[in-house]
């Protein structure tokens, strides 16, 4: 298994875990895919227990199914269940805000302001997976912040089923200085202790990014029925 700096500290079964959740997440996994504990225990060149904890983590977080005679494959996800799950990361998102407001340290602070640099440098270079990555840990800051362990935990498992509707690049790289300007002013927001301006700010960013995200979803969706139309040669 190759080595990442993000998976040194981890355990070697938190290590299986982040590396199929990320090929799921990133669409290298596709819906429908079988995971084999057995061919996963040759590429990975490990033991099955740890593949076996992992799969069973992520079956657990709704990102694997797992069929009778312990066949796990990779679930797929309806328009309903895309939508439910924006809903409850939305109300999330309030909250970990809410909680995190009279909890945060200037240094806490400081550090928001320079993921959201960060990502307003992304935005420039127009690195859509760096700005992905940092946009993921502002949201994980605020949710850890909060103090609430079990807000935090739900929010990951939501983010995973989220995170296979990630929007195609066009639609990102229209809507980046935006997510910027937003972050900016959730910030400013909770650096003035207003956690009812900072809870309004974030309930619009979460809006406005799930409208994105639904609106590139549509489109996936109507692409793909138009090439099964091509395919058969039914009229278009």
């Amino acid at each position: 298994m190759s080595c990442d700096a993000r998976f040194d500290n981890l355990t070697l079964s938190q290590r299986v875990y982040a590396h199929l959740r990320e090929e799921i997440l990133t669409d290298r996994l596709s819906p429908g895919t079988e995971l084999s504990e057995v061919a996963l225990s040759r590429e990975l060149e490990i033991s099955r227990g740890p593949i076996r904890e992992a799969i069973g983590r992520m079956a657990a977080e709704g990102l694997i199914k797992v069929r009778p005679r312990r066949r796990a494959e990779v679930r797929s996800f309806s328009s309903q269940e895309f939508t439910d799950a924006c809903q409850v990361r939305e109300a999330l998102e309030i909250l970990a805000v809410r909680l995190a407001v009279p909890r945060l340290t200037d240094a806490d602070l400081a550090y928001l302001e320079q993921v959201t640099n960060r990502m307003a440098e992304y935005a420039r270079r127009q690195s859509i997976e760096d700005f992905l990555a940092a946009n993921e840990e502002f949201h994980e800051i605020l949710c850890q912040l909060s103090g609430n362990a079990k807000l935090r935990e739900v929010r990951h498992r939501f983010e995973g089923e989220i995170g296979r509707f990630q929007p195609g690049t066009p639609v990102l790289r229209s809507r980046l200085d935006r997510a910027v300007a937003e972050h900016r002013a959730i910030v400013a927001a909770i650096r003035l202790g207003d956690a009812d301006q900072a809870a309004a700010l974030t309930a619009a960013h979460t809006r406005v990014a799930r409208a994105h995200l639904q609106a590139s979803q549509d489109e996936s969706q109507a692409r793909l029925a138009e090439s099964k139309t091509s395919l058969t040669g039914a009229p278009a």
